[in-house]
């Protein structure tokens, strides 16, 4: 059959990926004994590769481990699966499960471990999600019964233990389903009920050997174990009969395939796709759970047909670079349902493609040898989509013709017998660029104000017949000359075309219009100093005059970049951006400059309240006097915040305050006005005095507004007030500091005029003694 360039052809200057992301469908062989594993086989719990085979459990206590292949396979045809286990090496617990879920769940999660086998649920922990199938190789004997809240088991839902059974459990949801549906005890069924045993000539038990057994892999030994398991459509169209066999070996040399469930009905509709898994776990007892050598394929093989793919010729290449053709279901027959082209194998003869018939692990794994094919012409390469494919012709094959061979595989694994792939290399044209007109450097990104365009042209090593303009990768109609007139944002590239028909791909350019740069500014922006310029680029967050220009304007001024650092007139100004590259500016934004014209200064006065005590010169200072502070500050301050340097503070403009102690004491007022300008002034209070004592130099006894000699003080917690006559008699003494003094009299009787001598002895609130005389007149 010929074919000529219905294939998609695209000539591409990025080399592609190799090989597919991952297998999508059947066959799928794991034997686990490589070292590695594919990416589509996952890991959980305590699965691990061990000597060869995938061991999701050791011989301790409470393991749990599982594995999934996350390959979706379609529930219409079925499965088969084989596999080896080995059960061995502990006290005989628990065992393990395979399993199937629907392959839409989002978030795969096990279900209990223990006597559930990573499939039901126990107690309240959840069973598998988007569980369909459980089937348990259990050895211990809980995943038969009906206890930790499993539903139904062997004898009607019995919790007794049923060792060495294989049970099949249907599906579930959280806590809810996951019912028992059929099971074998294939060992020692309990006394009485052999109807739920293999027969005697057939059983085994399912462990190969207790401490100190190790792993039998010889079909021909005692204790090796192999899974035959199949699904067959249900002939009523839901569900599946379910086949299991087991090739076991309990005498040397003499191998067995003993059949455990000849036909069970499992007759719950099943997901439209399904993936598969495995599941062990131990408790208190122990055994390692290992298999080996997986192989997954469809059940109605015979229901499934070979597809059919074609000839191709004369199928256009060009030397010396990559060209990418694509093949679609429209020109291959897919008849396998919801199938598609999972991958091309390439061949250098028909004879390759017939000797890996009967191969089906490297039909169905796709193997990556057969993806790349190298010739003397060139390099054949296999895409990540299942029908694309490249080709890069080497240089001096030009006007040849190069002839593979090609093979397709399908979902299920299915591949095409062959078929014959002719491409004519032809010569390549000389490089094509693209620049902007008028330029002589290649620019990968040009930025246009809105409104503008720009010509771009293309140069090239010789003459070309024609050209394609692409825009984000889609052909511009009737743009079909050396030059374009780009207008319109996104990515262009030219192909020129040479007399061949083979094309050369420019280099890309991108056209913006780049959206003028957000920015923050302050505004307004405040001087605090008179007759000195304020700095606007310190107010522009991230300010950038090698990527952005700014403009300031007003007043009669225009302040460009770092001009904007010195702007000595304050008023109403207008702020721009552009890229730096382009002439186009932002619309103008507002922004306020204030500079004061006067100086801002902070400043205040002090006294004790109502006396004019300003200082030592007055009188002095003393720790209970109440300070008056008042504000002699510009007028425009409008906040006022004092610090009396003694811990305490306050905001009133003139406020009032008491030190209760000697000392120094900083005070420090801060002023803002309605800009936020901020002035600071301090002024050094001095207490230096703990108590006052002044006394008169006479007094009248007979005159009731003059009555008593006695001393004013303040600040005293003690005092003695003596009185003596010229000659040194002692003639009047108190030391009650309420007392209203002496009276002039002696025994009740007034004294004559003239001096006396007063001596006072008393102590301080802060400890010192005060001590004091002196003369004073009685005037009659």
């Amino acid at each position: 059959m010929k074919n000529v360039l219905r294939l998609a052809l695209l000539l591409i200057f990025l080399s592609c990926p190799l090989f597919v992301q991952g297998q999508v469908g059947f066959p799928y062989c794991e034997s686990f004994s490589e070292g590695d594993t594919r990416s589509t086989t996952v890991f959980g719990g305590s699965a691990k590769l061990v000597d060869g085979a995938l061991r999701l459990t050791e011989a301790v206590t409470d393991q749990n481990g599982y594995v999934y292949i996350d390959v979706p396979f379609s529930s219409a045809y079925g499965i088969k699966a084989s596999f080896e286990y080995f059960m061995y090496g502990g006290s005989g617990a628990d065992g393990l499960s395979v399993f199937l879920f629907d392959a839409e769940t989002q978030n795969f999660r096990p279900g209990g471990f223990g006597g559930s086998l990573g499939y039901a649920q126990k107690d309240n922990s959840p069973g598998l999600t988007g569980a369909y199938l459980g089937l348990g190789l259990d050895a211990f004997g809980n995943f038969g019964n009906s206890g930790e809240n499993k539903k139904g088991g062997f004898l009607g839902g019995s919790t007794s233990l049923f060792p060495n059974s294989i049970v099949l459990r249907r599906g579930g949801n959280g806590l809810n389903g996951y019912d028992f549906v059929n099971g074998k005890i294939t060992y020692n069924p309990p006394p009485g009920n052999a109807n739920i045993a293999l027969d005697v000539q057939y059983q085994f038990p399912l462990s190969s050997g207790g401490f100190g057994a190790r792993r039998v892999e010889d079909v021909n030994q005692p204790g090796y174990r192999k899974v035959l398991l199949e699904l067959e459509p249900h002939p009523n169209g839901i569900g599946y009969l379910i086949k299991l066999e087991m090739v076991v070996t309990t005498v040397q040399n003499e191998p067995r395939t003993i059949t455990v469930f000849p036909s069970t009905a499992f007759t719950y509709e099943a997901p439209r796709n399904l993936k598969i898994g495995f599941a062990a776990s131990t408790g208190g007892e122990t055994n390692i759970h290992e298999i080996k050598n997986l192989l997954l394929e469809v059940s109605n093989e015979a229901g499934l047909v070979n597809p059919q793919g074609v000839d191709f010729s004369d199928i256009a290449s060009c030397e010396g670079q990559e060209n990418q053709y694509f093949i679609t279901d429209k020109e291959v027959v897919l008849p396998n349902e919801n199938s598609e082209i999972r991958c091309l194998q390439f061949y250098t003869s028909l004879d390759e493609i017939e000797s890996e018939i009967d191969d089906i692990c490297s039909q169905g794994k796709c193997s990556e040898e057969n993806r790349v094919l190298e010739i003397p012409q060139g390099i054949f390469k296999a895409g990540e989509n299942g029908g694309d494919f490249t080709f890069f012709p080497n240089e001096g094959y030009s006007d040849q013709s190069v002839t593979v061979y090609y093979t397709i595989t399908d979902t299920y694994g299915k591949s095409s017998l062959g078929n014959a792939m002719t491409l004519k290399i032809q010569e390549s044209p000389e490089p094509v660029e693209i620049y902007v007109e008028g330029g002589s450097e290649i620019s990968t990104e040009v930025n246009l104000c809105g409104g503008e365009s720009v010509v771009l042209t293309s140069k090239g090593g010789e003459e070309y017949v024609r050209y394609e303009w692409y825009k984000d990768e889609a052909l511009i109609q009737e743009a079909s000359s050396q030059n374009y007139l780009a207008d319109a944002e996104g990515e262009y590239m030219l192909k020129a075309y040479n007399r061949q028909n083979c094309p050369a791909i420019s280099n890309s350019i991108r056209i913006s219009f780049p959206e003028f740069p957000e920015f923050d500014y302050d505004s307004p922006v405040i001087g605090c100093s008179p007759d000195q310029a304020v700095d606007i680029t310190l107010h522009i967050a991230g300010y950038d005059p090698i990527l952005y220009d700014y403009k300031l304007s007003g007043e009669g001024l225009v302040f460009l970049n770092d001009d904007m650092k010195e702007v000595f007139t304050s008023g109403q100004y207008e702020l721009q951006i552009k890229h730096a590259d382009l002439d186009c500016y932002s619309s103008p934004e507002p922004l306020h400059v204030v500079i004061l014209e006067d100086e801002f200064v902070a400043d205040f006065n002090f006294e004790i309240q109502g006396t004019g005590v300003k200082g030592e010169e007055d009188g002095g200072f003393f720790p209970d006097d109440l300070f008056q502070f008042t504000d002699t500050s510009s007028e425009d301050a409008q906040s006022w915040d004092w610090d009396f340097g003694d811990g305490n503070f306050s905001t009133d403009k003139n406020p009032t305050h008491v030190f209760g102690k000697k000392g120094d004491f900083d005070v420090a007022l801060t002023i803002s006005n309605e800009w936020g300008c901020i002035s600071t002034t301090e002024k050094k209070v001095s207490i230096l005095r703990s108590y006052r004592i002044m006394f008169p130099t006479g007094f009248t006894p007979l005159d009731e507004s003059n009555k008593f000699f006695v001393p004013k003080s303040k600040g005293l917690i003690s005092g003695q007030l003596l009185i003596f006559n010229i000659w040194g008699d002692l003639i009047f003494e108190t030391d009650d500091l309420s007392s209203p003094g002496w009276d002039g009299k002696m025994e009740g009787r007034l004294l004559d005029a003239g001096f006396y001598i007063y001596r006072y002895n008393g102590v301080a609130i802060d400890g010192d003694k005060v001590t004091r005389s002196g003369k004073f007149k009685l005037i009659r």
